[in-house]
């Protein structure tokens, strides 16, 4: 059995890095008659694996897509870059894209081996992303935390307030909040015994007690407007345009900031997530095209602002300034 299931398992890897195999080299591969290939195969798609079939001189297998996602076989390489690349998404600012890629960052992280975690760890704080505008937060304390608020765990960790000596806190954890580019721990202080805010940057040695407890009711709408009163972060603003281009080349100038939503060939609304209005206004410039402020009306005013400024930058001033 045991060589039977590490068979399966080596030819779902195959199957994972090529789009079309033949029969023969899939039997080669594995050291197996074509008959037991067959038979692994239809194992795999026993356990939900989409694998299509084809006869004749050009007939194999490829892994096709499902209806569901079903469990992936990683290499070391592919699981660090797949850690990093959803730990750059999880504070990428994307309008819902937060809570998502934290949940996916906390199922990668939890199996990775020691090792593996070190060099996600490493590689996310000795890099740059453009995404992550704020503090680098390591993958492994990001998801220690995020675990401890799922399974309603009471945590201990150090944490250094802004000009504060570090103290060691004991708290229930509520939520996890992106914001503004950092990440916020939302919980009830034990031992001060009120609702507090802590950045996950300050924090340090998040440890799981094994305590569990009912949660408590938030003094506030919700986690995120906890935070924005607790921090005198502003609220963001949510603005949309009709822009006159075609969807791909404004997907090409605006990139992650934004979601595109197609309405014909030649035009395209946007909508962007952010507590400035300064760089939807600059990614909007960017694309180079025509477009309609739909909302809201401080965006309206903020571009008509913009554009006045650059009007006045063109007039021949009436007294040169000396060289």
């Amino acid at each position: 059995m045991a060589n039977t299931s590490s068979r399966t398992l080596r030819l779902l890897s195959l199957l994972q890095t090529h789009r079309h195999w033949s029969g023969l080299e899939l039997a080669d591969r594995l050291g197996v008659s074509e008959r037991t290939l067959r038979r692994d195969v239809d194992r795999l798609r026993e356990l939900g694996y989409p694998v299509g079939a084809a006869r004749g001189t050009d007939g194999g297998y490829q892994l096709a897509p499902g209806a569901v996602l079903p469990p992936l076989l990683l290499d070391d390489e592919e699981a660090v870059a797949l850690a990093v690349g959803i730990g750059d998404a999880a504070q990428s600012g994307i309008a819902g894209m937060q809570e998502a890629s934290l949940r996916a960052l906390t199922k990668v992280v939890r199996v990775l081996p020691p090792r593996l975690r070190a060099r996600v760890d490493a590689l996310r704080a000795m890099t740059v992303s453009v995404a992550a505008s704020g503090p680098i937060v390591a993958a492994e304390l990001l998801t220690a935390v995020a675990q401890a608020c799922r399974d309603e765990e009471r945590l201990r960790f150090g944490y250094a307030a802004r000009g504060s000596a570090p103290t060691e806190r004991e708290v229930e954890p509520y939520r996890v909040v992106a914001l503004g580019g950092r990440w916020y721990l939302v919980a009830y202080d034990l031992g001060r015994h009120d609702w507090r805010s802590f950045r996950l940057d300050r924090l340090t040695e998040p440890t799981a007690t094994g305590t569990r407890f009912r949660p408590r009711t938030l003094p506030a709408e919700d986690a995120a407007a906890f935070v924005q009163a607790a921090s005198g972060a502003p609220a963001p603003y949510t603005v949309q345009a009709l822009v006159h281009a075609p969807a791909a080349r404004v997907r090409q100038a605006v990139g992650q900031w934004g979601t595109i939503e197609p309405l014909d060939q030649d035009h395209c609304r946007i909508t962007m997530t952010s507590t400035s209005l300064d760089w939807p206004t600059q990614a909007l410039g960017n694309v180079g095209a025509e477009f309609e402020v739909l909302g809201p009306p401080e965006f309206a005013a903020h571009v008509q602002e913009w554009g006045a400024r650059f009007i006045r930058a063109t007039r021949v001033p009436e007294r040169p300034f000396p060289p």
